[in-house]
């Protein structure tokens, strides 16, 4: 049986303390193996049969690639690709907001558990985002241009325009307004 540490050794490969550009660029080989080792792991996670592994720090940490992150590598293109999104944003409250756990791990790895406030398309959750990426301000890989917390403030702008992500409207069934449909053909108008 696959525990939290399988995954986070997969994920963090090069050490906890490393981001790895190809977490948020598409590349086939990387899903694959995502899709191989961990793929069957996505529906219990989301029906809530993993979340015991957010009795510790680490735990939580797997259980939200696994419900954030892991989604979005295997499901591009389609519905589902969102569809563990709510369960994730209760874990990462619990974990970050009641329990604290996301002070337990390194910079690079806080990441993923504030991930999930980003990703909604509620303005709180966006301020949220915003407050916790930016308490990781004096980590140089999250303060650089194009950084986490330059990527947290242009999700925090489009909720506020628009109240949703547009780029999601075609797979999740929703009709583009106008002005949607313009800023859908400006560069980088999706993440």
């Amino acid at each position: 049986m696959t525990q939290p540490d399988d995954l986070l050794n997969f994920w963090f490969a090069e050490g906890r303390t490393v981001a790895r550009p190809v977490w948020f660029q598409r590349d086939e080989h990387f899903d694959a193996a995502i899709r191989t080792r961990f793929g069957a792991l996505l529906a219990p996670a989301r029906d809530g049969e993993l979340d015991a592994w957010a009795s510790r720090p680490e735990g939580t940490l797997a259980l939200l690639l696994l419900l954030d992150q892991f989604p979005r590598n295997l499901c591009r293109g389609r519905s589902d690709a969102f569809a563990s999104d709510p369960h994730a944003r209760a874990v990462a409250r619990r974990a970050v907001l009641e329990q604290r756990q996301d002070l337990a791990l390194p910079p690079v790895a806080r990441t993923f558990l504030y991930l999930p406030f980003e990703h909604s398309e509620a303005m709180a959750d966006q301020d949220l985002s915003v407050a916790l990426f930016e308490g990781l301000r004096d980590d140089p890989a999250h303060r650089a241009p194009g950084g986490t917390i330059d990527y947290a403030w242009r999700h925090r702008r489009v909720i506020r325009r628009f109240g949703r992500f547009p780029h999601r409207n075609a797979v999740l069934g929703r009709t583009s307004t106008p002005e949607e449909s313009v800023y859908l053909t400006l560069p980088g108008a999706g993440f």
